[in-house]
């Protein structure tokens, strides 16, 4: 009788992952870093809101890596959008800023992990399957501190005042800091000259900063000090 001849294993379904980063170096960078996985595939590469929306809606991906400092639109905000229009989809936060203060941000606005651009890159591949897996990436001291306030204990002390600011009014603070007026920052996110007037005063009481020289000079030297470019 012949030889039953052996069947092929079937291939494993790559994970399929959407990278939002304007700039080019990174998404190049990142793109060959998860093409070297044997699981992970890049199915698209966007570089504003808009632009990973519709890819969302067109590739249908099962994670979206998004960088939270983008020149057109705000990464916090564009995971905000995804959990409305796409709750059930992965997103992981990917970023050169501090995660002391934007981790938990990105996680109150709905992505499963953050990752410094500093971090090691396998920590980054570490960070996708932990995500996948339907888990929270955070770093270890990140993830301390957060259970810190989860049982109730005293933040550290020296924690910065600028905890206290909501994301956008931080991302108004981002923005003076590069030396724009209140004009261009309204048209920039679309609201009126009268809310940035508002967020303008609101994070100068919660800075206890005195006057709008006050607030420039601060905005600069945190900017500055945090790489907020």
């Amino acid at each position: 009788m012949p030889r039953n001849k052996q069947q092929a294993p079937p291939q494993q379904r790559k994970t399929t992952i959407l990278i939002v980063d304007d700039h080019p170096i990174v998404l190049q960078g990142l793109s060959q870093l998860i093409g070297q996985q044997n699981d992970l595939l890049v199915c698209g590469l966007a570089r504003d809101v808009p632009e990973a929306m519709m890819m969302i809606r067109e590739l249908k991906p099962d994670l979206v890596i998004v960088d939270i400092s983008l020149q057109q639109g705000n990464g916090i905000e564009l995971i905000k959008k995804i959990r409305i229009s796409y709750p059930s989809l992965a997103v992981l936060a990917l970023s050169m800023h501090d995660e002391s203060l934007y981790a938990e941000r990105c996680l109150r606005a709905g992505a499963r992990g953050y990752v410094m651009k500093i971090e090691a890159t396998e920590n980054i591949i570490t960070a996708i399957h932990k995500v996948m897996r339907g888990q929270i990436y955070v770093s270890n001291e990140m993830a301390a501190k957060m259970v810190r306030k989860l049982v109730g204990l005293k933040p550290e002390l020296g924690a910065p005042a600028v905890e206290r600011l909501s994301d956008r009014e931080l991302e108004v603070l981002a923005l003076i800091g590069r030396g724009h007026g209140t004009r261009w920052i309204a048209e920039r996110l679309h609201l009126s000259l009268k809310t940035i007037e508002t967020y303008r005063a609101h994070i100068k009481k919660k800075l206890n900063l005195a006057d709008a020289d006050e607030l420039l000079q601060y905005a600069i030297q945190w900017s500055k000090d945090k790489n907020i470019l």
